[in-house]
């Protein structure tokens, strides 16, 4: 799985510098939801990426992988962790994006995220999809004290949950919301391949690309249940400005090895971190680098 989230962080970097009209970035038009079909029977290929990921998911927890317990005394961490983490989380991609590798970014108004779904997504897996968006949406904006908000209407961050039959409305949807995307990151999210389970692009406009205003995210929908719920962490969070992945970030989803599914408090701290008033959008690491020493040490409970 983090395979695909360190594909998604170069994609990021790309995206989030493409030229956004800023009114449109700031007042996002609704649209009508993707019908149901009555029946629907998977392609081969739908049904083929299926199997292969409900194996997956099997392997991973037989190999003691996909942990949802947040760390324990297995996963010990300090200040000096997290203070490397954050910087290599928040302020670089592992694809050298030059516009963005170096420059703290992050969503500067409120985040407002509604989850739309492709013609083949089922009634109930939309209402449990929904309310999980919902959950974690407002446990993001506990921990990061920002405006964070599920919505049904009127969205800048926009969870798309869709098969691999469904690449058709991903594609003009897509286009709807990032008008300036290159054909072929465009194709990467219609049809992304195997290897990416999940991806998501957030940047802001032109001029300003590190004061975040859209966001886009595909989780596919052909993933079982954990990895489902595990994709939804990680590109959720990591749209909000964490871009990066990293093997020293642990116990953490921000890292390539699955061992964690699920937000951990190492995460939650990183996260309260990067939206802390004392970082400012823009700043490259080596300014706030004293900064970020002092919200670890305040994260961890210590005395400065």
């Amino acid at each position: 799985m983090r395979k695909s989230a360190a594909a998604f962080a170069g994609l990021a970097a790309l995206t989030a510098c493409l030229p956004f009209d800023q009114a449109e970035s700031l007042v996002p038009q609704a649209r009508p939801a993707a019908p149901v079909p009555a029946i629907y029977t998977p392609s081969a290929d739908s049904a083929q990426l299926a199997y292969y990921y409900n194996t997956l998911e099997r392997d991973l927890l037989t190999r003691g992988l996909l942990r949802t317990d947040g760390g324990g005394p297995d996963t010990p961490y300090d200040a000096d962790d997290l203070a490397k983490s954050f910087e290599t989380l928040a302020f670089y991609d592992e694809y050298g994006g030059a516009d963005l590798s170096g420059g703290l970014g992050r969503w500067t108004g409120p985040v407002r995220i509604a989850a739309e779904f492709g013609p083949s997504v089922q009634p109930s897996q939309r209402n449990q999809d929904r309310d999980r968006l919902a959950e974690y949406a407002a446990r993001l904006a506990r921990i990061t004290g920002h405006t964070i908000s599920s919505v049904s209407g009127r969205a800048n961050f926009h969870v798309i949950f869709a098969s691999l039959d469904d690449s058709a409305f991903v594609a003009e949807r897509v286009r709807e919301l990032l008008p300036a995307i290159s054909p072929r990151d465009l194709s990467l999210l219609a049809a992304p391949p195997r290897s990416y389970y999940c991806l998501v692009v957030a940047g802001g406009p032109q001029g300003d690309p590190l004061s975040y205003t859209r966001g886009v995210a595909l989780i596919r929908a052909e993933h079982p249940d954990l990895v489902r719920k595990s994709c939804l962490h990680e590109e959720v969070a990591q749209g909000l400005g964490l871009r990066n992945d990293s093997p020293r970030a642990r116990p953490s989803i921000f890292n390539d090895d699955d061992e964690f599914a699920l937000l951990t408090s190492f995460d939650e701290k990183l996260l309260q971190m990067l939206y802390d008033p004392r970082l400012k959008v823009g700043m490259s690491a080596e300014e706030a680098r004293p900064i970020i020493r002092i919200l670890a040490r305040e994260a961890m409970g210590r005395d400065l």
